[in-house]
């Protein structure tokens, strides 16, 4: 497991060296009251899942279409 310490508006970028594309922006939104709020930036066609909801899409044996977009679309809170 990689572990990095970003402070507020600070990303981490996936992928995008050495001829990869990036795929994935994660940048820390807020810091407070216990939590951290974070922002994911990737390209639509990249599935996007909460780890709960990725465990139940594992063990129910099926597989998404990544053309399709996420099962479950991503909420925004601001």
């Amino acid at each position: 497991m990689l572990v990095l310490s970003r402070k507020n508006q600070e990303s981490v970028m996936v992928g995008g060296c050495d001829g990869f594309e990036h795929m994935l922006k994660v940048t820390v939104l807020e810091i407070g009251g216990g939590k951290v709020r974070l922002g994911f930036e990737a390209d639509a066609a990249v599935p996007s899942h909460r780890s709960e909801v990725w465990e139940r899409i594992l063990a129910s044996g099926k597989q998404e279409n990544p053309r399709d977009g996420p099962a479950a679309p991503i909420r925004r809170s601001d």
